[in-house]
Order: structure tokens, then sequence, then C-alpha cells
């Protein structure tokens, strides 16, 4: 199931406590997460453990972790359908998923452990 939440909700820190300042996952994703107020989050749950998530500020992904890409897949598509994200920075752990849902890479090399995602359905800022 895949659920929104911000840092406000009453389970969020539940759900999401572990992840923050973890250096494990700061390691796989080259990242690492903050519970900004600004973001929301959408999760996937399945026996009430967060499976992956993605955080959205003003129309920009985040943060993003999946312990499994099918995961990330669902939560991925759910937001690519809403077209609100033209163009983000993320972590460059996942770029096949990216693209399986209609992301388009950019060509920025300047980035090392990140890459830039925009959807082509929507004006993209020239940065590249």
């Amino acid at each position: 199931m895949i659920v929104k939440m911000t840092n406000k909700d009453e389970k969020f820190y539940q759900y999401m406590g572990r992840f923050f300042g973890s250096r494990l996952i700061e390691k796989q994703i080259n990242d690492r997460i903050y519970d900004d107020d600004d973001k929301v989050w959408y999760m996937l749950i399945e026996e009430n453990k967060i499976k992956a998530f993605v955080s959205v500020s003003n129309d920009v992904i985040k943060n993003i972790y999946t312990i499994k890409e099918e995961y990330l897949e669902k939560i991925l598509k759910k937001i690519a359908k809403s077209n609100v994200i033209k163009f983000s920075v993320v972590t460059n752990k996942y770029v096949d998923v990216y693209e399986k849902c209609g992301y388009s890479i950019g060509k920025n090399k300047n980035y090392k452990n990140f890459v830039t995602i925009y959807n082509d359905r929507l004006p993209t800022p020239l940065l590249e």
C-alpha cells in the first residue's frame, strides 16, 4: 500500500524514524535523508514496514530509497501520473527504475553520485 504523509502525521516517525541519520542507508544511496517540514513522503508499506519511499518538496523529488526496485517503481509511476515533477537531482542508484517510470536522464556529468531526471511531458528548465 502506498501512503502519503508529512512529518506532522501521527505515525510518520514510527515508520520513517530509523532512516534519519542512518549511515547504512546513506552508504547505500549516497544521500542523506532529512525530515524537512516542507516534504511530502510517498511510502510503500507492507507488513507494517517501509519497503520504499520518495520525498517531494515543491514539485521536486528530494529523497529516494527502496529495498527492491519493483517497490520504487510503484511509487514513481504513481508520482509520474500526477505530472508535477518536472526536474529533480536524485541518487544515481536507481537510474534504470527512473527510465522505466518514464523519466529521462539528464546529460549533466558534474555529479558524482547523482543524476538529473525530468519528465518529457512537461517544460523543463535548461539546466543541462
